[in-house]
């Protein structure tokens, strides 16, 4: 399921080296605001969750703009049979002017 949403960026972090094993990584993080599960009355407010939004190159986007920020994310809903989870596709910061 593919839908937009607008979102709170409240950071994001750039990955990129290789492991002692050898094997390489090269990753890109942001942390949006989301609301905490208020349901059971055990939690209240909101948390940052992180979301992988690309290679290590996708933060030289969005490093010269003031955190945070708003913006609108392009989102989809995947399964694996087993497990679900939300995947961002793109996110484009909202002109606040």
């Amino acid at each position: 399921m593919k839908f937009q949403t607008q979102v709170t960026v409240v950071g994001m972090k750039s990955s990129k080296g290789t492991m002692e094993t050898g094997q390489a990584y090269d990753s890109c993080k942001a942390f949006i605001l989301l609301d905490m599960d208020a349901t059971k009355g055990n939690m209240k407010g909101q948390s940052a969750g992180d979301f992988n939004i690309g290679l290590s190159s996708e933060f030289e986007k969005y490093k010269a703009l003031p955190f945070p920020f708003v913006a609108v994310a392009d989102m989809e809903i995947v399964t694996s049979g087993a497990a679900t989870k939300t995947v961002i596709h793109a996110l484009r910061p909202v002109d606040k002017k």
